[in-house]
């Protein structure tokens, strides 16, 4: 028989018992407070925490709680984690002893900094994402221009500025923007 992913964390936690439910609130939020910028989420079954990208995962079971930061957390704090039960990636926390909060805590942090040195080192090797012809434009107004098939200033001046403002996502901050872009080309709103 195929299980059904649970639609969010809350789901996930309420099909368990109460024992196990308690020390699966107290791990998300511990999580939580350590990462409070990351995403929750349903990863491969089970609770996730993700800020460009996995952070750490969690899971009940009936004796303990699996926690799940990857093999490098599990290397870097191999001396902490001695008094637990542990594989290449999962520390099973047992349900008949309090979380270790600060080490839960310290090892996500470990994490976050794992993911956002990644975005560092990647955006060294990225090429620079090219300038939109109107410099400064918020992204919601960007994604409205392309959408309606704008990309060129020239193309902006042969609307009305009250057409482009019915554009889902353009808001009132971006007719200066747009007005002195066209400006500086020569060009105004049509009408």
């Amino acid at each position: 028989m195929e299980s059904v992913q649970p639609a969010n964390i809350d789901a996930y936690i309420a099909a368990f018992p109460a024992e196990v439910k308690d020390m699966l609130e107290k791990i998300r939020a511990i999580i939580r407070k350590a990462a409070p910028l990351a995403f929750e989420t349903i990863s491969y079954g089970i609770p996730t925490f993700d800020l460009n990208g996995h952070l750490v995962h969690f899971a009940g079971y009936k004796s303990h709680i699996g926690f799940y930061p990857g093999a490098g957390a599990m290397e870097h704090f191999e001396k902490e984690l001695t008094h637990y039960k542990t594989s290449k990636g999962t520390v099973q926390l047992p349900l008949n002893e309090p979380l270790p909060a600060a080490l839960i805590t310290a090892i996500t942090r470990y994490r976050i900094e794992q993911n956002l040195g990644k975005t560092k080192k990647s955006a060294v090797k990225k090429a620079p994402e090219p300038t939109f012809f109107v410099p400064g434009l918020a992204a919601p107004a960007r994604r409205a221009l392309e959408n309606k098939g704008i990309t060129t200033l020239k193309q902006l001046a042969d609307h009305t500025l009250e057409d482009i403002m019915l554009l889902h996502g353009m808001g009132k901050s971006s007719v200066p923007k747009m007005t002195e872009a066209l400006a500086a080309a020569g060009l105004q709103f049509k009408g």
